[in-house]
């Protein structure tokens, strides 16, 4: 497996071994919705393995991230024009502090997306957030008292899809990607004072919503990322290009996902399909370094996982599929649920795929197909889980639920 270098796993590594993971940001510790977590559970009811559910103000698609005993999410008070981040006790649900990070009309969007669709992320002691205040992106850091320490806007925002790019933190910055149908860029700022450090130009000038996946391959640290009718990857400390494709296709908004020395993406619009590429290039490497294209299988929203020797993910109309990770052999394909747009989450040998509806689908991670359980939230469900301390953490439409054993107070 890839050595991940991004912050919050130096911050894990120094913890104490016997602690739990957190979940510091978008997909996880490791920012590809795997979790080491074991003990979890696999059956639950709106009465059986749920320790709290609280119902959260506003509306969005943002996942939930946790550190410790906080949860950040952020969300958006629409009838008042309020994007909000939300600090919650982990223990119990309660609400520890509100802050509205800005107040602004709101931005025209795709009816699936949502006015807080971007996960926050945090380094332990720091939290950030990004919304846009049309026509500026702002990206916000707080502390985990809710004091606001800096807001700036690394620039302008054009998409008629709306607004969603999920902060990613390495070593000292925090990385935001907005491609977009205007000037589209990648800025990276320091943690400590939101001054810019670098910025990557995206030509292509396209909109997607690809946070970028940050791995050691290859022999050196590489950020990677599909979007602006490309997949390419860059050195994070400079934003420094190293390799690109073109294409597969237009538009994308899956994250990528590392494992057994593959990059592995599904995309997009307006073509649908998985690709799998060798890292080890320099340059343009369209030619010589994608191992498998399959139009099989290729969902355009809800991100892919690896789990042993596989590649799996789930199509938004709710096909799910196993590969090889090294050949992308197809092993199986199967249907869940109705429409997906959350991306599942891997761990203790299962993978969870929550559908639109609210259904939790619980399969092995296997190449044989196998459904374990299939668990009711109760509500619409378009954001993905959170792993962290032998719970799992699943915003619904009205609000977010903590399934597994009660914790004394």
């Amino acid at each position: 497996m890839a050595r991940y270098l991004t912050v919050a796993v130096i911050a894990l590594l120094v913890a104490s071994p016997l602690s739990a993971e957190n979940w510091p940001a978008w997909r996880g510790p490791r920012g590809d919705g795997t979790s080491t977590e074991t003990g979890l559970p696999i059956h639950w009811s709106a009465t059986e393995n749920i320790a709290w559910k609280v119902p959260l103000p506003g509306k969005g698609h943002s996942s939930p991230i946790v550190w410790e005993d906080r949860i950040f999410i952020t969300t958006c008070v629409e009838d008042q024009g309020q994007r909000q981040l939300v600090c919650l006790d982990r223990r119990t649900g309660r609400m520890r502090w509100q802050q509205t990070v800005l107040e602004a009309p709101l931005e025209g969007k795709h009816r699936l997306n949502s006015y807080a669709s971007s996960t926050p992320a945090t380094d332990g002691q720091r939290v950030f957030v990004t919304f846009l205040q049309a026509p500026n992106v702002q990206v916000a850091c707080y502390d985990f008292d809710g004091r606001r320490l800096w807001m700036k806007s690394p620039g302008k925002f054009f998409s008629k899809h709306g607004f969603c790019s999920s902060p990613i933190l390495y070593k000292d910055l925090v990385i935001v990607n907005c491609d977009q149908d205007a000037e589209a860029y990648i800025v990276a700022l320091e943690k400590s004072t939101g001054t810019e450090r670098w910025r990557i130009d995206r030509p292509n000038r396209t909109r997607s919503y690809c946070p970028p996946l940050i791995v050691e391959a290859a022999g050196k640290t590489q950020m990677v990322l599909s979007g602006s009718l490309c997949v390419a990857s860059y050195d994070p400390d400079t934003g420094r290009q190293h390799w690109i494709i073109d294409g597969p296709t237009e538009q994308f908004v899956a994250s990528l996902v590392y494992a057994h020395d593959v990059l592995f993406l599904t995309y997009g619009f307006p073509k649908l399909g998985i690709m799998g590429i060798r890292p080890d290039g320099q340059g343009n490497v369209t030619q010589t370094h994608v191992l498998y294209n399959d139009p099989r299988g290729g969902g355009y929203v809800p991100s892919p996982v690896a789990a042993g020797n596989w590649f799996f993910n789930v199509t938004d109309k709710g096909i799910a599929s196993c590969r090889e990770a090294r050949t992308g052999k197809l092993v199986w394909l199967e249907r869940l649920g109705k429409s997906h747009s959350a991306s599942p989450v891997a761990a203790q040998g299962l993978l969870y795929f929550p559908d639109d509806q609210g259904n939790v689908w619980v399969v092995k991670a296997s190449d044989r197909f196998e459904v374990v359980a299939k668990n009711p939230l109760g509500d619409e469900c378009y954001a993905s889980p959170a792993v962290s301390q032998g719970r799992l953490y699943f915003r619904t439409l009205h609000s977010l639920w903590c399934v597994g054993p009660a914790e004394s107070q």
